[in-house]
């Protein structure tokens, strides 16, 4: 009787695997574990991936005694596998083919080793590689990189030498075991680079971070005018702020937030806070400087990234300020006195989305005269911060903080308003930056003169202006006046004239005290005395005669005279009183407010 034609096939596979055995008989299971070894040690050893892949493959192929050999890797997005490594006759890296055809995409995707013992008695086999580079495949292995339930790639092994020059199950054996070798070898070299890859992206995160805190402002002191704060939410901030005093007293200062996050965006604040710095030291306008950063930016940015900013130039000597808001959270105008806030919206577009946007006059300037109060600037990291009660902090939510905490110091209040949304043991969602502007020239309500308390009447005081003694800065002595009669509630046409009688009076001290000379200032305070508003305006020039400043009578046709009659005829009392020590002239204006806000 025959044996059946199962038990047959097995002895015939036994009779094959032996007979591939003989073949092998040179390498023992210690030659095996050494190359394993080996090729595990040069992994691990080198930081060059090709060099030692190459050196792995080489190692096989001889150690298979095979003419070549090819490491196929799937690619990131899986859809390809890409040669990695050669070795042999024909240099094939970089090759691609198709994650899903041929004998290596079938063993990738099964994870199974695949024998074509003769290609000739295959049917499917697909020999464009061959036509391509000339040689000819006569027989195959192809192993998976398998490791746990992924699948790295293959590696294949062409054409044994020879015998009939044709592979068998034990050479598909022996090449699952080195290739199994060769996944685990190449996994924990991808880990080990994975990790030095992160110290050292952590190690330039942490140089971006050093950067950029020597990129801001050094601490103020509590007298300075402007104070500002920094928190990132991660190692490094696309949010900046900086503070730039100017030889002639001037501050300039700004807020800016970049688009995006990582390192495009810490590099685009570096290079935008660096032009801010460079450009301000020369301009007199903000509109025309945050125009001149966004035509530098439109040259070089290529990620399609943007910067809001808010960019102000602030004179403490007046309580005057400048700033141009492109396409950033509205700062808010806090007025100490009344507790208003009044917001200041974008009104050009963010930086770095096209150049010459903003046209020939730069971009659009909105002056402010603080009058004793001041000015917040931020980012949206404050408005969508998270509270402690776990809601959205939102602009109500800051403008409440400001007002809690308006008695306490700058540098104490921005902790204080930060800390209010920065949790224990909790990042912030955005980078946050606060920025204040204080007229700290101005004294608040109740706040004594320096100069003599015989100036101000017990808590009556409004505030207090010293500027220049030049017809450009008149506008900053018109617009401090407004703002006293605001603070009393007095009507429009009785501001108004009180504006003229003041205007008038600094216009004399300029052309005549002072002779047009652009030197000296002029000093204003304004108080209140019961249902009086009383303006004290003061110059530092020779003291004058009262008797040679006269207004004429009005039928006399000659020039000279006519002001001094329209601060008179607008004001209850106009005339000059002895000044205090140190004071060239003091000329006093009062005016009774309207019965209906006295």
């Amino acid at each position: 009787m025959g044996m059946p034609k199962q038990a047959s096939k097995r002895v015939a596979d036994k009779a094959e695997v032996q007979t591939g055995a003989d073949k092998h008989a040179g390498h023992g299971v210690k030659d095996h574990l050494g190359l394993l070894a080996e090729m595990t040690r040069e992994f691990t050893a080198s930081s060059d991936y090709k060099t030692i892949a190459q050196s792995a493959l080489a190692r096989i192929t001889t150690y298979m005694g095979a003419e070549a050999a090819s490491l196929f890797l799937v690619s990131d997005t899986g859809e390809a596998l890409v040669c990695s490594a050669c070795y042999g006759p024909v240099d094939i890296t970089g090759l691609n083919i198709a994650a899903n055809t041929g004998v290596v995409g079938r063993a990738v995707a099964t994870r199974e080793g695949a024998l074509v013992r003769d290609v000739a008695e295959r049917a499917d086999f697909g020999a464009a590689v061959d036509a391509k580079t000339g040689f000819t495949t006569r027989s195959l292995l192809v192993a998976p990189l398998a490791i746990g339930g992924d699948c790295l790639g293959a590696i294949e092994v062409i054409n044994r030498i020879g015998g009939d020059g044709l592979f068998d199950a034990e050479d598909l054996l022996l090449l699952e075991t080195l290739a199994g070798a060769a996944a685990l070898a190449i996994s924990n070299f991808r880990l080990t680079h994975k990790i030095v890859q992160q110290e050292r992206n952590q190690h330039e995160l942490e140089l971006a971070a050093e950067i950029q805190r020597d990129l801001l402002p050094q601490a103020t002191s509590r007298d300075f005018p402007i104070h500002g704060i920094n928190i990132p939410a991660r190692s490094v901030s696309g949010d900046f702020f900086d503070i730039l005093p100017l030889p002639d007293g001037r501050i300039w200062f700004n807020v800016a937030d970049v688009s995006g996050k990582g390192m495009n965006a810490a590099l685009l604040m570096a290079k935008t806070s660096s032009l801010f710095r460079c450009l301000a030291k020369s301009a007199e306008d903000p509109g025309q400087l945050l125009n001149a950063i966004n035509n530098e930016l439109c040259e070089t940015n290529s990620h399609g990234m943007f910067v809001t900013m808010v960019g102000g130039l602030f004179h403490p000597g007046t309580g005057s300020l400048r700033l141009t808001n492109a396409g950033h959270e509205p700062p808010l105008h806090f007025d100490l006195r009344t507790e208003r806030f009044i917001a200041i919206p974008a009104d050009a577009p963010p930086l770095g989305i096209a150049q010459d946007i903003a046209g020939p006059d730069g971009f659009p300037v909105t002056e402010i005269f603080l009058a004793g109060g001041m000015l917040y600037v931020f980012t949206d990291g404050l408005t969508e911060a998270t509270t402690f009660g776990g809601g959205m902090l939102g602009i109500d939510g800051v403008r409440a903080l400001i007002r809690d905490h308006a008695e306490e110091t700058p540098d104490l209040r921005l902790k204080s308003i930060a800390g209010a949304v920065k949790l224990p043991g909790q990042s912030l969602r955005d980078d946050l930056t606060l920025l204040v502007v204080e007229d700290m020239g101005l004294a608040p309500v109740g706040a004594k003169p320096p100069i003599d308390n015989k100036l101000s009447v017990e808590d009556g005081q409004i505030m207090r202006i010293r500027i220049p003694a030049r017809p450009d800065r008149l506008k900053l002595i018109r617009a401090a006046t407004e703002q006293a009669c605001k603070y009393c509630d007095a009507p429009e046409p009785w501001t108004f004239d009180l504006k003229m009688a003041v205007d008038e009076a600094c216009q004399n001290i300029v052309r005549h005290a002072y002779g047009n000379r652009g030197e000296g200032d002029i000093m204003i305070d304004y108080s209140r005395e019961g249902d009086v508003l009383v303006v004290d305006i003061m110059d530092f020039a020779d003291a004058v005669d009262p008797e040679t400043i006269k207004s004429r009578n009005l039928s006399e046709v000659r020039p000279g005279g006519l002001g001094v009659h329209l601060i008179k005829s607008v004001c209850d009392d106009a005339r000059f009183v002895p000044p205090p020590p140190g004071v060239g002239n003091l000329f006093k204006l009062t005016k009774r407010l309207p019965n209906k806000v006295s």
